[in-house]
């Protein structure tokens, strides 16, 4: 019996299926939930921050000692430069400023992500370094976009979309002239590699190599008990005093130790 009738129809009626089904897998990627995460922010800021005092940059790829690094969001003001790193996330979020990973809880599923307290510490040091400012002119915003909620408390700069805007203006007290502003702004933008395919490939291999580095730490000197990271200690009393050991760092909630063979 010859199909080719059968299977001819059944491809005309669902052909026009195909677009939607890769649109909704595109949708689906880390990538689209960056895009999205990276543009919600951008409207934030352009709709509540003057723009005769506050400089956006974008999506800017800084060369370092080691390779590369991409910063989401850079904004230049007399207040100070602002370096905003987004997490487009849902469900609820576990973490401390210590931690070197953070805990993302949904329904019964537990994901583990870089402290994006540390990740931002990278970009600005190597701002510091580029713009040779003080460290203390230089402010971290972490940005949580998404139906997310924080379980565990966080610091202030660690906010959702709208607390991002006001911790930005808290910050108001005049650190540079509007010569400054403006030199600032010209070394970042002639500093910053060319956007384009090959810089993307390159700092994405980059990225994926630290990544399996952290992972491998991680693993090496994770709790045993709660999965946090885990800080070397020493006893100060006691038949071990003065040994040193690896103890959990979210004590006192978690009192697991490793002793050091």
């Amino acid at each position: 019996m010859d199909f080719s009738p059968i299977l001819s129809q059944v491809f005309s009626a669902v052909w026009y299926l195909i677009p939607f089904f890769i649109v909704i897998a595109v949708f689906k990627t880390p990538w689209f939930k960056g895009v999205m995460g990276e543009f919600q922010v951008n409207l934030l800021l352009k709709l509540f921050l003057p723009k005769e005092s506050y400089h956006l940059i974008k999506n800017a790829t800084l060369p370092t000692e080691n390779g590369t690094t991409q910063i989401d969001h850079i904004l230049v003001s007399k207040y100070g430069v602002f370096v905003l790193e987004t997490k487009n996330m849902k469900g609820w979020i576990f973490g401390s400023p210590n931690q070197k990973q953070w805990t993302q809880k949904i329904f019964k599923h537990s994901n583990k992500f870089q402290n994006p307290i540390h990740q931002n510490y990278k970009h600005i040091k190597t701002l510091e370094s580029s713009l040779n400012i003080k460290l203390e002119s230089i402010f971290s915003v972490i940005v949580f976009i998404g139906d997310s909620t924080f379980k565990t408390q966080m610091p202030e700069n660690v906010t959702y979309a709208g607390g991002c805007v006001k911790y930005i203006k808290s910050k108001n007290i005049e650190v540079f002239t509007q010569k400054e502003v403006t030199g600032i702004i010209e070394r970042i933008e002639t500093g910053r590699l060319q956007r384009g395919l090959k810089t993307n490939r390159e700092h994405v291999a980059h990225v994926k190599k630290i990544i399996e580095s952290k992972e491998k730490e991680y693993q090496e000197n994770s709790c045993p008990k709660c999965g946090s990271g885990m800080v070397l200690r020493k006893s100060k009393k006691g038949a071990n005093a003065g040994n040193k050991f690896w103890g959990c760092s979210a004590f006192p909630k978690c009192r697991a130790i490793v002793k050091i063979t």
